[in-house]
């Protein structure tokens, strides 16, 4: 089979999908950005992200722009891919920055499957959320402009896919029964090399059974929580002065902006928040391996997060046999009973976060039915699972046989 996979920072989301592909011999090309890291087994063809200078344009419409004209630069990469004589059995794409737009000008015939990872709400999800970043008065209408990039994908796709059901139900009632709920999975901690203890860039070595919190985000940021969770330091270092804070993470914005009058929300955070420096270690963003190696030796893992797409970080820390203390937040709620196999709490208590926290740290195994159920959870979301469940949608659009199966065979159960 053909796979072409389309995603501006390829492999992205597709990381697993694309490597089980290739371990099942497919042949596997991809088109990104020039700025995408890529896979070494996978050919890449790249194009450079469209700029432009502001003013010219509705500030509603410069993403939208920006959107077509990436979806135009994809459209020559694969006329050229047409002429020279390539034909793709499947299309996989995440279509959120318009690259998938003129697809169907080029390939009509071919089965296009979209990963539909958010559909925006004024209200409800993550914007308006946050009291303390109150909503632009004019977000509303922009958001509904940004919309309707994604309902040109849903109406142009074959096959639509979403990670949870929450982020399903995000979208438009009527789209919603078309979407099918496929979570990607993690990689389990069973199938990783075991480690007892991991040595930090800074050369603090942490060993399992230490006080240890962990913390994680692609970048620190107030949509992950990371303003919570700093101002929750203090009371944790007063409740337990020997607890090791480990802070994984980069310092750009991934979502939403950066503070005013500071380079980063670290800074920022840093600037208001006092704590002791020395058991706080903010160890930017780490190698898989050594970050994994992390949440090994982690007692009681944050994960912290706006009603907003679902990180890998949870599934892996529950999978790592962590007490994870989350925010009582969709899509949370899909993956945590409160009690059961992890706790859920006020994401903006941080007095509540804290008390949380202590009380892990200082237990000795009342907490190890949690440990177990968490890594039960985590099991369920096992990237075998998920890249199979991907591949039966591949080969059921290959085949022509998509329409005759019902949506919910796809659905899996969290």
């Amino acid at each position: 089979m053909k796979l072409l996979v389309i995603h501006q920072n390829f492999p992205g989301q597709f990381r697993h999908v694309v490597l089980a592909a290739i371990d099942r011999r497919y042949e596997v090309l991809a088109i990104g950005r020039d700025t995408a890291p890529g896979i070494a087994e996978v050919k890449i063809y790249r194009y450079r992200a469209a700029s432009r200078a502001p003013g010219d344009i509705h500030p509603y419409l410069t993403r939208y722009e920006q959107a077509v004209t990436d979806g135009q630069k994809v459209l020559e990469i694969l006329r050229r891919l047409k002429h020279s004589g390539y034909r793709p059995d499947v299309i996989l794409a995440h279509p959120g920055w318009g690259e998938t737009l003129f697809v169907k000008d080029v390939y009509p015939d071919t089965p296009l499957v979209h990963y539909c990872e958010y559909y925006y709400r004024a209200q409800g999800a993550d914007s308006g959320f946050d009291p303390e970043f109150p909503r632009a008065p004019r977000d509303s209408s922009r958001l509904r402009i940004l919309n309707s990039l994604h309902l040109l994908n849903l109406e142009q796709c074959d096959i639509a896919i979403a990670p949870t059901r929450w982020q399903r139900s995000l979208f438009p009632a009527a789209y919603q029964s078309a979407i099918r709920v496929i979570h990607e999975g993690v990689i389990q901690s069973s199938n990783l090399a075991k480690a007892g203890a991991v040595r930090l860039p800074n050369g603090v070595e942490l060993r399992a059974g230490q006080p240890i919190v962990t913390y994680v985000a692609r970048n620190l940021e107030p949509y992950r929580g990371f303003h919570s969770f700093m101002r929750a330091i203090p009371h944790i270092q007063a409740e337990c002065p020997d607890a090791q804070i480990i802070i994984v993470g980069g310092d750009d914005v991934s979502y939403g902006c950066k503070p005013v009058g500071y380079a980063n929300w670290r800074s920022r955070m840093e600037a208001e928040v006092s704590f002791d420096d020395s058991r706080v270690h903010f160890t930017g963003k780490l190698p898989y391996q050594t970050y994994r190696a992390v949440l090994e030796c982690s007692k009681v893992h944050v994960y912290l997060t706006y009603p907003f797409v679902l990180s890998w970080s949870l599934l892996e820390a529950m999978a790592s046999g962590c007490v994870v203390v989350a925010s009582d937040t969709a899509p949370v709620r899909e993956v945590i009973v409160d009690g059961h196999n992890g706790m859920l709490v006020d994401f903006f208590d941080h007095h509540g976060i804290a008390k949380r926290i202590a009380k892990v740290l200082d237990s000795v195994d009342e907490y190890d039915c949690l440990r177990s159920a968490a890594k039960l959870t985590a099991s369920r979301f096992d990237v075998a699972y998920g890249t199979k469940h991907y591949f039966d949608v591949f080969e059921s659009a290959m085949f022509g046989h998509l329409k005759k199966q019902p949506a919910r065979q796809f659905d899996r159960e969290i």
